[in-house]
């Protein structure tokens, strides 16, 4: 497969401009005031080479219809207008970074919109010496290819390869990931491959192959990944963000929705794809994959899934609720929470109240770190009716003990934007829909909730202004807020000192077990030592380990109810 097949790439000062569309009858380019014809080769693709200067506006015309490239890497404006001719090597990069190893990782999800006030990559860039003072070790961003509108998710971009404008242009996002890596920061990006947005996908008129029209997922048309081209595109789209913008990896959304021909090749391709590309730094792919399979992470190139049987866990035990995808876990939340220790996924195949059916397969082989564990994503507190963080759920002493154990613990943690001060603002689900589209999204909301939770009109209207305003970070600093800092700090310290060298050596056996209605303690065995946690969560356990040695001490384990400990030998 050549390198770069889809979109614009300049070659000795000239342009190569591709688009696919196998089907089309004609296809032309425009590049400011002039328009060149291009020419298909066998296998669908069609191609103009022009001269122009970066900066220059673009559009394909494909038959009658006038478009952005599919494949660019910036817009003019919105996703209807003209595309952006890009030359990414025009960017002089200052830094001298070799990457982190992934068990260094200690990731922190944002949403570059409303981290700050300002909403900005460069105004982001401002805050992440403060993460960097607390242990943070890879920022992991919410997704930035462009969509319809200003203010969303990110997942209903249409435009993959090109940032969204809200948040800045591309040397923003160059400046921002050579001042996390200044400080020591790994900078990772969650892309969507398993679907495109509702507005402004222009690829289903110039080219309808890209999507099985005999499939569909949870947000319209599935995409055909038997199609050679479509592989192409979506690993070109990957290579891309690793390539130019100098990232240390990606986290793949959804990819229980990547199915159908193809599929597997297409993984198989994508992770041999960034092996072989030779960048002076470890490069790392994770997952969301709620089947809770195994199988990617023993292909090369795959390091962790989201590990949300863990949130589940910890959630129902915190907070009692047993609603939706809860229920499963509301029979016995600590019972699950020792298997989420000792084995990572809880559901492994097993037979489950509250399932009808099993799921996932064994797992305890995978390292610890084949595991991205958390108490609070996006998706678990935006898919809430009113977006209320675990902070305004739970005994807040309780949610302390599990945010040191979910730090110390050898899976790789991720945190939540503004969890680690202890953020008490709500993130709702919000999008910048107008007139028709607008109304859909309002009214499916509130009738998905309506069935959930009898709620329907109550919940805040997501296309709002307000609804996004009241997501954002509040940065005021607190006594709390200093606590919540001081008890991040500490935890991540001690994973620094103890538990990353441990890891690094090798993972050889897990154990955990329950010692009360509300307690438990693990060990992990590795080449260079071992890693014991004991925790009650609200009544004191019968304790089998000795912990006169505990390097982390959060209250008295043999007498506080809320208590964590942790050490090693």
């Amino acid at each position: 497969m050549p390198s770069r097949t889809w979109g614009a790439i300049r070659h000795d000062g000239d342009w190569e401009i591709r688009i696919w569309a196998p089907s089309a009858r004609s296809v032309s380019v425009t590049i400011g005031e002039h328009t060149l014809p291009a020419r298909m080769d066998a296998t669908g693709y069609w191609h103009a080479r022009a001269a122009a200067e970066p900066g220059a506006p673009y559009r394909f015309r494909v038959d009658d219809t006038l478009i952005p490239d599919p494949a660019c890497r910036l817009q003019m404006g919105d996703v209807h207008g003209a595309s952006v001719l890009v030359d990414h090597d025009a960017y002089r990069w200052t830094e001298a970074w070799k990457g982190r190893e992934w068990p260094e990782a200690v990731l922190y999800e944002l949403h570059i919109g409303t981290f700050t006030p300002e909403g900005t990559f460069a105004a982001a860039a401002g805050k992440l010496a403060q993460l960097a003072s607390l242990g943070i070790t890879g920022i992991e961003i919410m997704p930035i290819g462009q969509w319809s509108g200003n203010r969303g998710w990110g997942y209903d971009g249409v435009l993959p390869f090109a940032p969204h404008l809200a948040y800045g242009r591309p040397d923003d996002v160059k400046q921002f990931v050579e001042r996390a890596h200044s400080l020591g920061m790994m900078v990772i990006l969650d892309v969507v491959m398993n679907h495109l947005g509702p507005d402004g996908a222009y690829l289903h008129a110039s080219t309808p192959e890209f999507f099985d029209s005999d499939r569909k997922n949870p947000w319209g048309a599935a995409i055909d990944f038997s199609q050679p081209a479509v592989r192409s595109f979506w690993i070109e789209c990957a290579l891309s963000w690793l390539e130019d913008y100098h990232l240390d990896g990606l986290r793949l959304d959804a990819v229980h929705q990547i199915a159908g021909p193809g599929s597997d090749q297409f993984f198989n391709e994508l992770g041999t794809a960034v092996q072989g590309l030779k960048l002076g730094r470890p490069l790392h792919i994770i997952l969301e994959d709620e089947r809770n399979e195994p199988v990617l992470r023993e292909k090369p190139g795959y390091v962790a899934n989201w590990n949300d049987d863990f949130h589940h866990a910890v959630h129902v035990a915190l907070t009692g609720e047993e609603q939706d995808y809860y229920e499963s876990f509301a029979v016995d939340p600590i019972g699950d929470l020792v298997l989420a220790l000792e084995k990572g996924h809880v559901e492994q195949g097993q037979k489950r109240k509250g399932r009808a059916v099993p799921r996932g397969a064994p797992s305890e082989h995978l390292p610890p770190i084949a595991f991205v564990n958390s108490t609070q994503t996006h998706d678990q507190v935006g898919n809430r009716p009113f977006g209320e963080r675990l902070i305004a759920l739970a005994d807040p002493q309780a949610l302390q003990m599990v945010f040191s154990l979910l730090l110390v613990s050898p899976y790789i943690p991720m945190i939540f934007m503004g969890e680690e001060r202890g953020e008490t603002a709500p993130f709702l689900f919000f999008a910048d829909y107008e007139g028709e589209l607008g109304q859909r999204v309002r009214e499916g909301r509130a009738a998905e909730f309506q069935a959930i939770a009898g709620l329907g009109d109550a919940i805040p209207d997501p296309t709002s202004l307000e609804t996004f305003e009241a997501s954002r970070l509040d940065w005021t600093v607190t006594d709390g807020s200093r606590q919540w800092q001081d008890l991040t700090r500490t935890c991540l310290e001690f994973r620094t000192r103890y538990v990353v060298p441990l890891l690094k050596s090798g993972h050889r056996a897990s154990i955990a077990r329950r010692c009360g209605d509300g307690s438990l303690e693990a060990q992990w065995t590795f080449r260079d030592g071992r890693l014991s946690v004991a925790l009650n969560l609200g009544s004191v356990g019968a304790f089998s380990q000795d912990d006169e040695d505990a390097g982390l001490r959060f209250n008295a384990i043999e007498s506080d109810p809320f208590a964590f400990a942790a050490w090693v030998r």
